[in-house]
């Protein structure tokens, strides 16, 4: 009987666990042995729920896992939980790990085929204090267990969240839930950085409605800590003191790659793993990487860059499952699609900045209408802001963001088809969307902005600069 191949799996959660069961399931254990390390305490979990659970919206721990490590077992999946790989020898096709639960007991394991899904980091600053008990970064399941019991522990009830992202608004939000004070600083003008000014300033003005002090142009210095235990109590800036008994990081994350720098995989400019469309490591013909720890073709700009998703995550675990079974899968590229929300405000956007744009090389024109999500006469319509990017002269669809209430932020998808399919805002308002009262108005609040930006691109001509 023919030796397995063997497959080893960095990386316990979407992209490496998809990959893991995606191969799998072409292949069965007698023709492919299948090992995979995790150093949490979890496995294929959703860690955009961990917001949500902190705020006491979900369940958890339990609720936010697909699959648990007893479930890839069965399916003959040799997860090794709390182990951490600590380099991976390519020459001779092993990888070296350490037993967190067994007193740091290092191992080697070979492989024919690899595939790195190390994820993402919570960035951390080197400021003095960031490292202090109660100060918190929130990336997996084993983070969000210990800023709950951070916050149950908490002597009072004040929280400084740093950074206003995704996360960072998030958090807040959660924290609003738990009955915290919360604060919010933020280095940029505006929050929520993923978004152009004017449309942060409406993010901005709906967090200062629902209680949470927003302060930008925040430059943090450092955390302040208490003599006795070293407990965290204030959060400082360049020009002010914010006291705090939790604090939370909301900075972003950049890509986990450290173990394959160090074994000379290419990295991007970034810092994420440079992968062709079929995720196989640049240069490498038996390793594959996908996830957060990986950078994306941009199909809007045709350039790399890193975008950290768990959609993302979990298609590239199936591409890379396909091919290192034998088969054959490809991942185009995306548009940068993002939604969130912080209480009942829905923030959406999808394609580029105008800053992105710019970099890009690009010239646009720009529109922004207020609309309401449903026909204006009909109970609870909520008004909702949609701007729009175009490129000039083509009138080729660059990006659209959306701030709204109930109904606004998925709307997004519309621009997301339309950005994948490289439509111009002309074809976009011919679009045969779904109307009904309840639902929408007669032109859609996508469509009028699509109208708008036609106009504008038509107005602009082909000639002069922006």
């Amino acid at each position: 009987m023919a030796t397995p191949e063997r497959l080893v799996v960095i990386g316990g959660d979407a992209a490496g666990m998809a990959a893991a069961s995606q191969a799998r399931r072409h292949k069965g254990p007698e023709a492919l042995a299948v090992t995979a390390f995790e150093r949490g305490h979890f496995t294929s979990y959703s860690a955009c729920g961990i917001p949500y659970w902190v705020g006491g919206v979900v369940d958890g721990p339990d609720a936010l896992i697909a699959r648990t490590a007893e479930e890839h077992r069965a399916r003959d999946i040799d997860l090794r939980l709390r182990t951490e790989v600590t380099e991976i020898d390519l020459d001779r096709g092993r990888v070296r790990s350490r037993d967190l639960a067994d007193g740091g007991r290092e191992t080697w394991t070979g492989f024919d085929k690899l595939v790195v899904a190390t994820g993402a980091r919570p960035l951390r600053p080197p400021l003095p204090g960031i490292d202090a008990p109660g100060v918190y970064g929130v990336q997996t399941l084993d983070d969000g267990q210990r800023l709950l019991y951070g916050l149950r522990g908490a002597a009072g009830r004040r929280a400084v969240v740093i950074g206003a992202g995704y996360i960072g608004v998030e958090m807040a939000e959660a924290l609003v839930h738990r009955g915290f004070q919360v604060t919010v600083l933020d280095q940029g003008a505006q929050p929520m950085s993923t978004l152009d000014p004017d449309m942060g300033a409406l993010v901005r003005t709906a967090m200062c409605g629902m209680g949470i002090e927003v302060v930008t142009g925040a430059r943090v210095t450092g955390v302040l800590t208490d003599e006795d235990e070293g407990q965290a109590r204030a959060v400082v800036t360049e020009d002010a003191e914010y006291p705090a008994d939790v604090v939370v990081l909301g900075l972003g994350v950049r890509p986990e790659t450290a173990l394959a720098e160090a074994a000379g995989l290419p990295l991007g400019a970034s810092g994420g793993l440079r992968t062709d469309l079929a995720l196989r490591v640049a240069g490498q013909e038996h390793v594959w990487a996908g996830g957060d720890c990986v950078e994306v073709r941009d199909l809007v700009t045709g350039e790399h860059r890193h975008i950290a998703l768990g959609t993302h995550a979990n298609k590239h675990g199936q591409v890379i499952g396909a091919n290192v079974a034998g088969g054959y899968a490809t991942f185009p590229g995306v548009v940068g699609t993002a939604v969130s929300k912080v209480c009942d405000l829905e923030i959406a956007r999808t394609g580029l900045l105008e800053s992105q744009a710019r970099a890009a090389g690009l010239q646009f024109v720009t529109v922004t209408i207020e609309s309401t999500s449903r026909a204006g006469y009909y109970p609870e319509a909520r008004p909702m802001h949609v701007k729009m990017l175009a490129e000039r002269r083509t009138g080729r669809l660059l990006g659209v963001q959306i701030v709204g209430r109930e109904g606004a932020a998925k709307r997004v998808d519309i621009a997301a088809v339309a950005l994948t399919a490289g439509m111009t805002v002309e074809q976009m308002t011919a679009l045969d969307l779904g109307y009904a009262p309840p639902f929408s108005p007669v032109w859609d609040p996508v469509l009028v902005a699509a109208r708008k930006a036609d106009a504008a691109v038509r107005a602009t001509g082909s000639a002069g600069p922006r």
